[in-house]
């Protein structure tokens, strides 16, 4: 049983092929999807989802790249979409540096806010990294002991920055760009992370695993992000799909505890 804790179901691309993506999942053993939003649209098209797929889940939240002109009435919308009993964090929030798409201001104002949103309602965020190492990390410590609990997805910051944030309480999760040739590096840091610590993700449509790499990514896939971490840490696949989904019900209340 896998559950992929990342997928961007309401992406255009996916439009028309919903049935067919989600029946291909259930195929190789999918047997939960979490639907992360990155705007308030997307975070009512992905509850809209959960109402349709009974094993499909939701939460709600805008990404950095859409937090331009960031204000209270946002974080009041969140706030109601996430009171549904389907939505099961915050999300996905955080910082993206690499993209000049939103100001830093209003990148982190909307982060501290949807932070702070999430320990309210007492739900797990999910948060997006990218090339905001030292900003990210300088919030975290400031929350340390709150109570917040985080997957940080698509991890790709240093193997320090993980351990630090699991002895916060937090998970880690990877994508299908540890199966790249060129990813060494990531492939040492999924390495250094226990699997009781790690969540499975595909980021679907986004970052496809070898041999598929170049099409559109889709949560069946999630089976080789899988089987990539079970060859690095050698364990079987199915010691890995049994860890990780125990690590899902632990930290989002889905299925059932292993």
């Amino acid at each position: 049983m896998f559950i992929d804790t990342h997928c961007h179901l309401f992406y255009p691309n996916f439009n028309g092929e919903v049935d067919k993506i989600i029946s291909n999942a259930v195929d190789v053993g999918v047997s939960y999807i979490l639907v992360p939003a990155t705007d308030i649209a997307s975070s009512i098209q992905a509850l809209e989802l959960t109402n349709k797929y009974p094993f499909i889940y939701s939460a709600a939240g805008v990404h950095p790249h859409d937090t331009k002109g960031w204000d209270g009435s946002m974080l009041e919308t969140i706030n109601h979409i996430a009171l549904n009993n389907k939505v099961v964090a915050i999300g996905e929030i955080g910082l993206d540096y690499y993209y000049d798409f939103s100001p830093k201001n209003d990148q982190l104002k909307a982060f501290e806010d949807q932070l702070n949103l999430a320990l309210k309602l007492k739900m797990p965020v999910i948060i997006h990294n990218r090339e905001a190492d030292k900003d990210i990390m300088d919030i975290m410590r400031k929350y340390k002991g709150t109570g917040l609990r985080a997957q940080f997805h698509c991890f790709t910051a240093s193997l320090a920055d993980a351990q630090e944030l699991i002895e916060m309480g937090h998970y880690i999760s990877f994508t299908g760009n540890i199966t790249y040739a060129k990813a060494d590096s990531l492939r040492k840091v999924v390495k250094g992370v226990d699997p009781k610590n790690i969540l499975l993700e595909t980021d679907s449509p986004f970052l496809t695993p070898v041999p598929f790499r170049g099409q559109r990514n889709e949560p069946a896939h999630v089976k080789l992000v899988a089987q990539a971490i079970a060859e690095i840490h050698n364990l079987s696949i199915e010691e890995i799909a049994r860890i990780t989904t125990e690590n899902v019900f632990k930290l989002y209340g889905i299925g059932k505890n292993a």
